[in-house]
């Protein structure tokens, strides 16, 4: 299936470039703004979910991307005023695994008897621009509901919608509350397409962007126009974000730090630290650098639209200091009759470096689809610490709108993504150890593919119903184990 789906996109991508070249001749050299990539994470919003689940970042100002550009529909019209922002968006998803084939099952399977879980994020964002080069935002949401299997057995979990840690409380959180500061650096403007988190109706061609507050690293390092939003695109983890990028976060997806962008023509480069949390997707952040921190750049290239329609490819590199364990260590305790089963917490207070890196890309074919895809390593010692148990990924998708038929305010997809871990991962697994998601006592080796697919259909003004898939093989990295189907119904309203 894998090398199927690697030929149809290869056979695709040839076809878009020889049509782009055969148009370009018919282009304006001044490229254009796209839409407005759709809320999701908590996209951006996460959730990284509520780990990110409203991702809403604005798109790059001089990307033709041709495909997905048509602008979010909502129930009301946006207020006159460009000087404050008041809009909001409701996500509920509904998913449901049948039984499947399991020999034996671990403290952090997923269970394989039946079973459903519904999910909510609701989500208020305000915002005020005081200058025409500053703006304060603040985002208040509230979570609820449940994943399958609560979030754990899986490396791509099935929804990006799901806080991790069922025993948070209910009650509505600030998620965003941040301050944004632009430094001009050529008198030449272009019009911006405003959105919750950049209100100014024009931005300096080229310039510095300050943030500092409260927010998602994933709200601005990993983005994809076709695949980053659980709202009205994808649903998986690994899907949405590069599940090898262990990004700073707390358990909801949220960080404190400082962010640092320079956009020219080029495209963009940024810059963050982000403070890393305590523990193993803890919900409480170390506030001292000195111990802990994370670290992310990521330099952000647009093609030429003279060549092709407008492409895009994100290089990414991050590098986290936190009191992390190593899996030989626990391995050898374990080996020693330290402890009764590999566990990496068995450490004193310490501050360990992960590292790792992730390439980004999407391409458009014509007016109505794309090509999009990741690729991400860490070094695979230190365990998976903030976001999810994933070493190396491989992601290659086709993503778009209804153009085709008639339905421009329509999309669809269809992603495969393959997950792996590290040597030191797996003989930590097979031993009986428990990383913060998984654990089946025991492992019998295989990468983890997930292919899916969803349709999200524009019913009325703001109102986007969807359907979806997802199939897992060897979930939790267990060839014992699987394979899971999981049909999935969303509902999403943009106000």
């Amino acid at each position: 299936m894998r090398k199927v789906l690697l030929v149809l996109v290869v056979c695709a991508f040839a076809a878009g470039v020889a049509r782009s070249q055969v148009v370009s001749s018919a282009r304006s050299a001044e490229p254009t703004s796209i839409g407005v990539k759709m809320a999701g994470t908590d996209s951006t919003a996460d959730s990284g979910n509520a780990q990110q689940s409203d991702k809403q970042t604005a798109p790059p100002e001089d990307v033709d991307t041709g495909a997905d550009e048509v602008p979010v529909q909502t129930m009301f019209s946006r207020a006159p005023n460009d000087h404050l922002w008041l809009s909001g968006q409701a996500n509920i998803i509904t998913q449901w695994h049948p039984d499947f084939h399991s020999p034996y099952q671990g403290p952090h399977s997923l269970a394989p008897e039946a079973q459903d879980a519904s999910s909510r994020v609701l989500t208020l964002f305000t915002g005020l621009r005081i200058t025409s080069t500053t703006e304060f935002l603040c985002d208040v949401q509230e979570t609820g509901g449940h994943g399958i299997g609560e979030a754990l057995g899986l490396a791509g979990a099935t929804n990006l919608d799901v806080v991790r840690n069922p025993s948070l409380s209910k009650l509505p959180y600030i998620a965003r509350l941040m301050w944004h500061q632009i430094i001009p650096l050529s008198r030449h403007s272009s019009e911006n397409t405003r959105n919750p988190y950049s209100l100014f109706p024009t931005l300096p061609d080229r310039r510095l962007e300050l943030r500092f507050g409260k927010f998602s690293t994933a709200d601005f390092f990993d983005q994809n126009t076709y695949g980053t939003d659980t709202n009205l695109q994808f649903m998986n983890w690994t899907v949405d974000n590069n599940g090898a990028y262990d990004y700073a976060a707390d358990t909801r997806g949220y960080s404190f730090g400082a962010l640092l962008e320079y956009h020219d023509k080029f495209g963009v480069i940024r810059f963050a630290e982000m403070l890393m949390p305590k523990v193993a997707n803890g919900i409480h952040l170390d506030a001292d650098l000195s111990r802990a921190r994370g670290e992310n750049i990521e330099v952000e290239l647009h093609g030429d639209p003279r060549h092709l329609q407008g492409g895009v490819v994100r290089l990414l590199a991050f590098v986290n200091h936190a009191n992390m364990g190593t899996y030989r260590q626990a391995i050898h305790q374990f080996l020693d009759g330290e402890t009764p089963i590999p566990d990496i917490t068995n450490h004193p207070l310490q501050t360990k470096i992960k590292y790792g890196f992730g390439v980004n890309f999407e391409q458009p074919l014509n007016n109505w689809i794309a090509v999009f895809g990741r690729w991400g390593w860490n070094e695979g010692k230190h365990e998976s610490f903030a976001y999810t148990e994933v070493d190396q990924t491989d992601q290659v998708g086709l993503g778009g709108n209804g153009a085709r038929w008639g339905r421009k305010y329509d999309r669809v997809g269809l992603v495969f993504v393959s997950n792996g871990i590290s040597r030191d991962h797996q003989e930590y697994l097979a031993l009986g150890g428990l990383g913060f998601l998984l654990g089946d006592g025991h492992l019998n080796y295989g990468r983890e593919n997930i292919l899916e697919a969803y349709y999200t259909l524009h019913l009325w003004k703001g109102l986007y119903p969807a359907i979806g898939v997802q199939h897992i093989n060897n979930p939790g990295y267990n060839r014992d184990r699987g394979p899971v189907v999981v049909p999935t119904g969303r509902i999403h309203v943009e106000f």
